[in-house]
């Protein structure tokens, strides 16, 4: 499985998200504005990664339960983003799980409530 793609299409399939390059990365957007995850190919060190937005609490609680999976990513970690590698065999559905956060941290009230009715 291609790491990026299985990522671009969790993000993909949220309501109103958008998909461009920022700094030579795809990037996810919440109606093209807002970004909630980027992709991280060897970005400034030597991992395979997502940064993502993450509820308040979890940067930290990943981190320490999981130090081999997760990190504090550069540029976005000290307003609580997260990283998360996926060159150590991702669980996927944890990495769905994060992806589903970071757009609930990002996304208006309305997107959110459609996600919720969509379940």
């Amino acid at each position: 499985m291609d790491p990026l793609e299985n990522l671009r299409s969790l993000c993909l399939a949220l309501p109103e998200v958008t998909e461009r390059p920022s700094h030579g990365e795809p990037v996810w957007f919440v109606r093209g504005r807002k970004a909630f995850v980027m992709f991280a190919d060897h970005h400034h060190d030597d991992r395979l990664a997502f940064w993502c937005a993450a509820p308040p609490g979890a940067q930290e609680a990943c981190v320490a339960a999981d130090p081999e999976t997760y990190f504090r990513p550069p540029y976005v970690g000290h307003r609580g983003w997260l990283g998360v590698r996926l060159d150590v065999a991702p669980d996927w559905t944890a990495v769905g799980e994060h992806v589903l956060d970071a757009y609930r941290q990002v996304a208006p009230r309305t997107l959110v409530a459609r996600l919720d009715a969509q379940d």
